[in-house]
């Protein structure tokens, strides 16, 4: 996979604008965004506030035993330590 880097904004209807354009060939591409916390302060001047409810993510499956278990699952918390998880896994497991 290769890289790019530009800049852009975020308008009130949630999309995407970018600073200039990218010379790619068409097709599809996967955005990761890195907010600027200082650039863009929220207008009322407090930090924007995190729902109570997480939005449910719509994924499509090829796999039609999957089809419905993204929705159903809940999101890792922040804190979750998968290496750790792990190791009480293996502990329980073998007895260790």
């Amino acid at each position: 996979m290769q890289a790019y880097k530009t800049t852009g904004t975020i308008d009130r209807a949630g999309n995407l604008i970018l600073a200039e354009p990218l010379n790619i060939p068409p097709g599809e591409v996967e955005i990761i965004l890195l907010r600027s916390m200082t650039a863009n302060p929220e207008p009322n001047g407090s930090a924007p506030e995190q729902s109570a409810e997480q939005p449910k993510l719509k994924r499509a499956s090829k796999i039609k035993a999957f089809a419905g278990l993204f929705e159903k699952t809940e999101p890792a918390p922040p804190d979750f330590d998968a290496d750790e998880a792990r190791w009480e896994a293996l502990k329980e497991k073998y007895d260790l």
